[in-house]
């Protein structure tokens, strides 16, 4: 993906470690990791989490979004709630290819409690290097689009 430039990172207390990872990883790739936090380790929200890097997406201040929280799936419906974002959660590389080539997600989401660190890894290469094909693709992306409307 030679056009995304800045990814913006957010994730809850559970993900810290697993987040800062990924920012570096992604650094090293050439993209400018955004990272918006959290940095301590104390308990926070992560529907808060979600929305923060949902909107700098939605407001193209970040070409995509990478959120994480324990599961994965919270931080993601929270992310899905700002209009214009299409965020999976992922838990193998199959389905952050998929949800680029066929869904043209502008987020990823992963469960920091439930995938390892070299398969996150993996995940976010396999989201990053894919991309949307369009076509009948673009065609359901639409509709996605309808039903927020």
């Amino acid at each position: 993906m030679t056009d995304v430039k800045r990814i913006v990172l957010s994730s809850d207390h559970a993900a810290i470690e697993l987040r800062q990872k990924i920012a570096d990883h992604i650094k090293a790739l050439g993209f400018e990791p955004v990272d918006i936090g959290p940095t301590t380790p104390e308990s926070t929200h992560y529907p808060k989490h979600g929305e923060a890097a949902a909107n700098l997406v939605a407001k193209g201040e970040a070409d995509l979004g990478i959120v994480l929280c324990g599961t994965g799936q919270g931080i993601m419906m929270a992310a899905n709630k700002v209009k214009g974002i299409r965020c999976g959660v992922c838990s193998e590389t199959f389905s952050a290819k998929m949800i680029r080539a066929h869904n043209n997600a502008n987020m990823l989401s992963i469960g920091a409690r439930v995938t390892g660190q070299d398969l996150a890894i993996e995940i976010v290469d396999a989201f990053l290097t894919t991309e949307f094909e369009g076509g009948r693709h673009g065609t359901r992306v639409d509709m996605i689009t309808e039903i927020e409307a």
